[in-house]
């Protein structure tokens, strides 16, 4: 898309920038509270659905890459949805559907920021990316990285699970582990990143990934034939995956595609919840960042949450929610979502099922409701936790 196609808003003050003017956040208001959106200018030539492409190429008039510089040596998008007629009727809903993104290429939704990092990176003439990341964002950005002729640099806590450590080295990525947590990878980042000229992958303060990761709405509508859900659950961490369903919803209400947006729950782990406490606090939204996360699930334990603003606003405006559950209701959704389904999550992912189970029982769903789970990320990013949930253990035999 030509870059007079867009503008950039800030999410707090409501300023306009051009493409050409500001690269990341609202000068005004800072990092943290000056994030922007990319908000397009339609027009009757503007197709959200386009069937002859692949993966999130479908939607390439509702991106802000031109599609040339789209990686094509592997496909992102185009994951499965499944019908769980089990769950529905265990829950009392007319219908339960499973969004498998753990069936990206490095096995995570967060593939679909990454792409478009690695466009966005290759448009401006930028030859290295950098990233912080509880795990997830790292791996992706590395994978799609390779074979795009750029480098990943990426910051994770050394406590990241080793698979999604291997992943990054595997793919060839520069990896510095940090003693501490995300939230100090991510400081460490932005200085290291601007010091060496490096573009930012860091979803929170690099508009054009919210813009990838809505790819997953707009597939969700597409798989529905436009008949969507009425409740999407999601892990929350530090705001944009939550804030990338209702953006991609949004488009396709100003394109007139769809009438109304779902309702989009946000799950956050009890041990790292500073969204929802902070949403529940209402506007204007002045964020206490938590000191300490605790919980297993490691992609979603961030304290220091850098797009909490665009959340809770959207939250609020379009009818979301938030929800916190504990780790041992993750750990068993975890069991039940693979034995009732066959998808395999990892706990972050798992965690979106977690909270439906949560607001199902206590009835805050209505019965019959239709509802759609996110999951994130496939369950082998870390086999480590389910262990510490499992009942059986293997048998040893001698023969």
């Amino acid at each position: 898309m030509s870059k007079n196609r867009y503008q950039l808003r800030c999410i707090c003050c409501g300023g306009e920038y051009s493409p050409q003017e500001v690269l990341y956040t609202c000068p005004k208001c800072g990092n943290r509270r000056g994030t922007l959106e990319v908000v397009y200018d339609f027009n009757q030539e503007t197709k959200w659905l386009r069937e002859d492409r692949k993966g999130i190429k479908k939607f390439i008039d509702l991106l802000p890459v031109e599609e040339k510089f789209i990686p094509d040596n592997v496909i992102v998008g185009d994951t499965p949805l499944y019908s769980s007629g089990r769950l529905a009727d265990e829950y009392g809903m007319s219908g339960v559907l499973i969004k498998d993104d753990g069936k990206n290429p490095t096995a995570s939704f967060k593939d679909r920021a990454s792409v478009i990092a690695v466009a966005m990176a290759k448009e401006l003439g930028y030859r290295d990316i950098y990233a912080a990341s509880t795990g997830n964002a790292a791996s992706s950005l590395s994978g799609l990285c390779a074979g795009n002729d750029v480098k990943a640099h990426i910051f994770v806590p050394a406590s990241a699970p080793e698979a999604k450590i291997a992943q990054m080295l595997i793919y060839g990525a520069e990896v510095f582990t940090v003693a501490g947590s995300y939230d100090i990878a991510f400081d460490l980042s932005l200085k290291e990143g601007e010091q060496h000229g490096w573009y930012c992958r860091n979803s929170a303060v690099n508009p054009y990934l919210l813009e990838g990761k809505k790819t997953c709405a707009l597939e969700l509508a597409a798989q529905t034939s436009l008949e969507l859900p009425d409740y999407i659950f999601v892990g929350v961490g530090d705001g944009t995956v939550y804030s990338s369903f209702i953006k991609g919803f949004r488009d396709l209400l100003a394109l007139n595609v769809i009438k109304k947006i779902p309702h989009v729950i946000g799950v956050q782990a009890e041990g790292s919840a500073p969204v929802k406490e902070t949403f529940e606090k209402g506007d204007p939204y002045e964020i206490d960042d938590w000191e300490r996360t605790d919980t297993v699930a490691d992609s979603i334990a961030v304290g220091k949450p850098r797009d909490y603003l665009k959340a809770c606003r959207y939250a609020s405006e379009y009818g979301g929610d938030f929800v916190s559950v504990s780790d041992e209701a993750i750990g068993s959704a975890i069991m039940e979502l693979a034995r009732k389904t066959g998808v395999f999550a990892e706990p972050a992912a798992a965690a979106s099922f977690a909270g439906f189970k949560v607001l199902a029982l206590s009835g805050e769903i209505p019965r019959d409701s239709t509802v759609a789970l996110i999951v994130t990320g496939n369950g082998l990013k870390d086999v480590k936790t389910p262990y510490h949930f499992l009942k059986e253990r293997e048998i040893s035999i001698n023969p």
